[in-house]
């Protein structure tokens, strides 16, 4: 048995049943032993999923025309900084400044929240010829306050959910052990917080009906709001308004597990070795940032997002004289076409000031009015 299973049985065994939240969170962060919490954790070719920053340099390059965009609209403040959530490999991070250094703007600083220091030493091998201006913190309150843009790219997805289930009455999935096996149970809500969330968002489930509650983007966008003194959040990741995500069809959830580039439904293996994640309901992002007097300036699939920014622009500007002009279209195609990552990924940009900005990347097509 491996040491994380064994340290979730031990645990379940001394405390009693635990919630799939807490399943979730032991299996993905547990120090040294969960999946994005280890020496072990792989991203892209090699690894369990791709991003689109594996895919192409082409998307970090319309970011950082997005980041320019933002420090425009903001006055071009000298004091401007990015500071990124979970950069993964550092690609993104290495593509926005190598996009951004051929241009008038050049960010104070990029600032890149890691909490896993083998992570974190890999992003230093990548971003070399960066590291003048890119910073390390281990937590967001560590990175004190910042005024620009706070950049995240498939994080909120890994944020661990409750899952719960209508059968005569809702209840909430727990995760128990029967010989050395997890096995899932029903109990009752494990906090109130599951049943406003439904009141919240309009959310009636049939009989037999499961799915997940994320209730942390709550907490994470109320210290992201704390750190940001004025500016943009700049939110991509795979999910639906609510409306979609709970409709009758989706009578199973979201929730997947990611190992080796094959696609399951069972979080109960390859424990600390897979990825598990849920898709995002961005109607909460929208609501619950409105509270905090976040202004949403645009939602819509990162296809339209990047073809608005102008990533023909980009392409013909970077390879129309290549020989390998068609290879790298072909590839920015899986960041913009129905099928791919240009549909099934969203784009949410939040705006913390006075005014109401637009912004290029909403120019094409803006669904924010439908969150």
């Amino acid at each position: 048995m491996k040491p994380l299973e064994q340290k979730i049985i031990e645990r379940i065994q001394k405390e009693g049943s635990i919630t799939f939240e807490t399943f979730m969170e032991m299996a993905l962060y547990e120090p040294g032993l969960g999946y994005y919490a280890s020496e072990r954790t792989e991203i892209g070719k090699a690894g369990d999923f791709y991003t689109s920053p594996h895919l192409h340099p082409a998307f970090g390059a319309m970011i950082g025309r997005q980041i320019e965009e933002m420090w425009e609209v903001m006055k071009k403040p000298g004091d401007f900084s990015v500071l990124e959530i979970g950069a993964g490999a550092g690609y993104l991070c290495k593509d926005i400044l190598d996009y951004l250094g051929k241009r008038s703007f050049s960010p104070l600083a990029y600032i890149i929240v890691e909490p896993n220091p083998f992570m974190k030493q890999r992003q230093e091998r990548l971003l070399e010829g960066f590291l003048d201006k890119v910073k390390w913190f281990s937590s967001l309150k560590d990175a004190g306050t910042l005024k620009g843009c706070v950049l995240s790219n498939e994080l909120l997805d890994a944020f661990p959910v409750h899952v719960i289930e209508m059968e005569d009455e809702l209840g909430e999935i727990f995760v128990a052990v029967d010989n050395n096996t997890f096995i899932e149970i029903k109990g009752d809500l494990s906090t109130i917080a599951i049943a406003d969330y439904l009141n919240e968002f309009s959310i009636e489930l049939p009989e037999g009906y499961r799915t997940e509650i994320n209730l942390r983007i709550k907490d994470w966008l109320n210290s992201v709001d704390t750190i940001l003194s004025g500016g943009f959040i700049l939110t991509i990741d795979y999910g639906y308004p609510a409306w979609d995500y709970y409709s009758e069809d989706r009578n199973r959830g979201t929730l997947l597990c990611y190992h080796k580039h094959q696609l399951t439904e069972d979080p109960y293996q390859n424990i600390g070795e897979q990825d598990i994640t849920a898709h995002v309901n961005f109607s909460s992002v929208k609501k619950w940032g409105e509270n905090l007097g976040l202004k949403t300036l645009g939602f819509c699939q990162q296809g339209a997002f990047l073809i608005g920014l102008g990533i023909d622009e980009i392409m013909k500007e970077l390879y129309e004289n290549s020989p390998d002009y068609l290879f790298e279209i072909a590839k920015i195609k899986r960041l913009i076409l129905p099928g791919t990552m240009g549909e099934t990924h969203k784009v949410i940009v939040q705006y913390k000031g006075k005014d109401h900005p637009e912004l290029r990347g909403f120019s094409l097509k803006n669904q924010a009015g439908k969150l």
